[in-house]
């Protein structure tokens, strides 16, 4: 089938006349080369013939080559198309070859080896090196000289042979061809001409001149292109692999591989291919691999990559092959290097911790070695040349006398996951060290980042810091407990912050528990941390314990109770031993904690003595608390209340609040005092003795359980009703109160529910997302509040509003962005 085009308006050619001319055509573009060839081949003999009669010989020779050449291409008239392709090719191979003989001549009769430019090249810019008669490998040590330029040896040079085919096969990539032409200069250190995969004949004369620049600098430039590196690679590769020099010359092109690699470490194509090289080359290098090598495994590890390096492989399988067990340190690198290993920041971000620690928790496991099963797979390797030009195998054994075939470990999975199991361990108690170094990339060797170290690791990473911590944790022991917190942060972190977060109070936690001490408040489980002019509560633990966190249901339960207890314990403003006591006692009956727990209960118990809970703390807690802990909550704030034998209205107040905030009928708590079977008349401190005439003491009651004495309900609803009308008058009569101002203040329905002064406070409150603790106490006392009262107060009004607390008190104080916004919303529209 023929496919004809035509163009517009064109006439048709008959098809006689076309083929005639495409054979015309054809007949020239291949004989017309071959008699011009002949004819100057002709006229050069004779005029070599008159120049110099000696050449006469040589001249015949040619002539007589010549003469062969037209003859093994007979002209043909007929229409023979292949015929003459083939005649045509053979011409120019022959012809060349005579060409090659000639120059190779007059070269030797010269005795040069590099040549003058000629004039074209200079007038260009370029020069083309004539032949050079050294073909092939150039060792170190011999300089060869390629357009100027002296190279001191480990190249190839000379007339590159194919790869592949022997006439369409690409060049040798390595050979520095000095036929080629080289630019004046080496101007593309950046490789913008080079290729991926780099050929000497291939690449353009400007970059074969920065290449040889380089060379003949002693290839000491890491900024180049690695394409340039790469083609000197090659020939290394090529020259190890292939020819099989002696292994001197092997060693000193591992040592020229490895220099290299150092040079280009920021290339990550460079680290694979030369890691690879390096991989087998050392072994084959050194007859095998010596496990009592230091630096073996530090090679191995530098030459990882997506797969197990090959040392590691031949190392592993050897040791399998002989039957010794494998140490710590070879599992470690087995795992380092295996592409499914999950590390985690612990594992690099504190490399040397996490490594000891790993033999530490190994030799615990496999005192005498892990023993591994010998796989049936036998090791073998195949290595692809980085210039892609061939691929070799090499047979490896082991054993002193070499006979020991090695098993491939490659798809082992039991020792792997062995390895993974204690990692994951070593990098879990190793996890509050690396956080620390994360905050602090300066803090190793700090008493707080020596003390978040596992205790196995102290005596391999010694501190003296950390004795003198211990010493003066007894000491305050010892006087108290109690330190102000700024101190104990102060201490731990070498500096005095100027605000305490929950980092740093959770960090001092951590860091004095690791020593043996604890700190209460934990701000894990606590309403809310101590602020910077408070204190906390140092104990003794008894022993370091790593994990605070790990606490039962049971302790969580009883911290918040103990926080209800001790807030109607400070309702009358004073604790009594009799209420510190049943405090105390109603920690050990809990029954669920273990001693470390109850140890850490009653340290946060001194602290919410010495700081007294606040409402606001509570609230959004029994907000939370189910139905089932309502019964256990009223118990132990009417138990607190029974304490001391004597209920105030101060403690019924405070009563009444809880009991609102869980939902529960303000009533019951009258019901509930009761049921406590207080007596309400004189009770019996000392038998009655015979004594003189008196008045009689009347007799002791006897307590109605379950029933409800109404008159002594109403005397302490009086009293409550009492004092919140002395202490209204109290706070009513401040001299620094604009009253004139809050009176003339017009509140807003938004704020039904608050007394002029508050509702002053919160619509300025709601301005601003956060405030400091001095900055509300400014504000609180320009309205003549104090800010303890004036907090539990808006808060209350909140809860009762919107059913979230206004201010969220930590590190100053946070207004509820949802409350805030409602506010502002009501006020301009009632505006």
């Amino acid at each position: 089938m023929e496919l004809e085009v035509f163009r517009n308006g064109s006439n048709r050619p008959s098809s006689l006349t076309c083929g005639l001319h495409a054979t015309l055509t054809m007949l020239f573009a291949f004989i017309t080369p071959g008699l011009l060839v002949w004819w100057h081949e002709k006229r050069r003999e004779a005029r070599l013939a008159e120049k110099n009669g000696a050449e006469a010989p040589r001249n015949t020779a040619l002539a007589s080559e010549g003469e062969q050449l037209r003859q093994s291409k007979p002209y043909q008239p007929k229409q023979n198309n292949a015929e003459l392709i083939r005649a045509g090719r053979q011409a120019r191979a022959d012809l060349e070859a005579a060409a090659e003989r000639r120059s190779a001549e007059k070269f030797k009769r010269q005795g040069r080896y590099s040549y003058p430019l000629d004039q074209q090249s200079q007038s260009t810019g370029s020069h083309r090196s004539p032949p050079t008669t050294t073909q092939g490998w150039v060792p170190k040590g011999q300089s060869v000289t390629i357009a100027g330029r002296t190279i001191d040896g480990m190249v190839y040079v000379g007339k590159p042979p194919r790869i592949g085919s022997s006439y369409y096969g690409e060049s040798c990539r390595a050979y520095i061809d000095p036929s080629l032409s080289v630019a004046r200069s080496g101007s593309d250190k950046n490789g913008d001409n080079m290729s991926y995969w780099p050929g000497y004949s291939s690449i353009p004369a400007v970059c074969r001149a920065t290449y040889l620049d380089w060379l003949a600098g002693g290839r000491q430039d890491g900024t180049i292109n690695p394409g340039y590196m790469f083609l000197f690679f090659y020939g290394l590769e090529r020259r190890f692999l292939i020819d099989q020099p002696p292994d001197d010359e092997k060693q000193e092109i591992v040592a020229e591989v490895e220099r290299l690699k150092a040079l280009f470490a920021h290339n990550y194509s460079a680290q694979r291919y030369l890691g690879e090289f390096l991989d087998i080359a050392r072994i084959m290098a050194m007859g095998g691999i010596s496990l009592d090598d230091t630096t073996l495994k530090q090679t191995i590890l530098e030459n990882r990559s997506w797969d197990l390096p090959f040392s590691l492989k031949f190392a592993l399988g050897g040791m399998i092959a002989e039957g010794k067990a494998f140490d710590a340190e070879w599992l470690h690198l087995w795992l380092h290097c295996h592409p499914e290993r999950r590390f985690r920041t612990p594992a690099e971000r504190c490399g040397n911790e996490f490594k000891a620690l790993f033999k530490l928790k190994f030799d615990a496991l496999y005192p005498d070695g892990l023993k591994v099963r010998t796989p049936r797979k036998l090791l073998k390797m195949d290595y692809r040349a980085a210039s892609s030009e061939f691929n070799c195998s090499v047979n490896l054994t082991a054993g002193d006398g070499g006979d020991v075939a090695i098993p491939d470990v490659t798809d082992l999975r039991s020792p792997v996951q062995t390895a993974q199991k204690i990692a994951d361990e070593a990098m879990d108690e190793l996890d509050k060290f690396s956080r620390y170094l994360g905050r602090n990339p300066d803090g190793r060797g700090s008493i707080e980042a020596q003390a978040l170290l596992p205790a196995e690791l102290w005596r391999l990473f010694p501190s003296d810091e950390l004795e003198e911590l211990k010493d003066w944790a007894r000491e305050q022991v010892a006087t108290g407990g109690l330190v102000p917190a700024l101190d104990v942060i102060s201490r731990l972190e070498g500096e005095t912050p100027e605000k305490l977060g929950k980092r740093n109070l959770t960090g001092a936690a951590d860091a004095l528990a690791r020593i043996g001490f604890g700190m209460a408040p934990d701000p894990r489980f606590s309403l809310r941390g101590p602020k910077i002019d408070e204190p906390v509560v140092i104990f003794e633990l008894g022993e370091p314990v790593e994990q605070l966190e790990d606490v039962s249901p049971a302790y969580r339960t009883e911290l918040f109770e103990l926080a209800l207890a001790t807030f109607v314990a400070h309702a009358d403003s004073k604790i009594v031993e009799a209420e510190r006591r049943a405090l105390r006692e109603k920690i050990d009956a809990v029954s669920g904690l273990t001693e470390l727990e109850r140890k850490r209960l009653h340290a946060n118990l001194e602290w919410y003595l010495d700081v007294p809970p606040d409402m606001s703390w509570l609230r959004s807690k029994l907000k939370d608390a189910d139905t089932e802990h309502h019964l256990a909550l009223r118990a132990a704030v009417v138990a607190i209340a029974h304490a001391d034998s004597v209920i105030q209205s101060e403690e019924v107040a405070c009563i009444e609040k809880i009991y609102k905030a869980l939902g529960i009928d303000a009533g019951l708590v009258y019901a509930d005092l009761h049921a406590g079977d207080v007596p309400d008349g004189p009770v019996r401190v000392k038998a009655a003795e015979a004594e003189a005439p008196g008045e009689q003491i009347p007799d002791e009651r006897k307590a109605k359980a379950g029933s409800l004495d109404a008159a002594r309900i109403a005397a302490i609803r009086n009293d409550t009703e009492r004092v919140s009308s002395v202490l209204g008058e109290i706070f009513s009569t401040e001299d620094d109160v604009d009253d004139q101002a809050t009176a003339a203040h017009a509140l807003s329905s938004s704020m039904a529910g608050l007394d002029p002064k508050h509702a002053l406070l919160v619509e300025q409150i709601i301005q601003r997302e956060h405030w400091t603790d001095e900055e509300f106490d400014e504000i609180a006392g320009k309205q003549g509040l104090m800010p303890s009262g004036a907090l539990e107060v808006v808060n209350e009004w909140a809860f009762d509003k919107f059913d979230e607390a206004l201010l969220d008190e930590y590190d100053g104080y946070d207004v509820s962005p949802d409350i805030a916004d409602t506010l502002r919303a009501e006020m301009a529209k009632g505006d």
